[in-house]
């Protein structure tokens, strides 16, 4: 047998950026990228979070972290403020230009997740997820 699992799970991961690139660009948002998703996600959660929060969520390392962020903040999508209780420490938060991305986002969103599970039927949605559940896990 084959084992082509990974190369699968890369075309799944290409495939699904193109789309959301092309959905934003139809939505006319240019400038921001998929690896921005994860953070704009949480952002959507929660209202302020710290860099190491950011990291753990998007199981990225904090430099990696910071790049995305700075960018975010360069567009006017986030700003940073410092903690009043720990100067060492910065909570980053939405703008309103942040806020209004978010139907942009949920709508993006919804059109991927719609084409990932079209042909799919609730059984098959749901041993997908496990099973890249385990090989994730195996990968850890």
């Amino acid at each position: 047998m084959k084992k082509n699992l990974v190369a699968l799970c890369s075309r799944v991961s290409s495939n699904a950026r193109k789309i959301i690139v092309s959905e934003l660009v139809k939505q006319g948002v240019t400038d921001i990228v998929p690896s921005h998703g994860s953070i704009l996600h949480l952002l959507y959660i929660r209202e302020e979070v710290t860099m190491k929060e950011i990291a753990d969520y998007v199981h990225k390392t904090k430099p990696t972290i910071t790049v995305l962020v700075n960018k975010l903040e360069k567009l006017g999508y986030v700003v940073r403020e410092k903690s009043d209780e720990d100067n060492r420490v910065s909570y980053i938060k939405l703008t309103e230009k942040g806020h209004k991305l978010k139907p942009i986002f949920e709508k993006v969103s919804d059109y991927l997740n719609d084409k990932v599970y079209k042909n799919l039927d609730e059984k098959e949605s749901e041993l997908a997820k496990k099973v890249l559940e385990k090989v994730l896990e195996n990968l850890d």
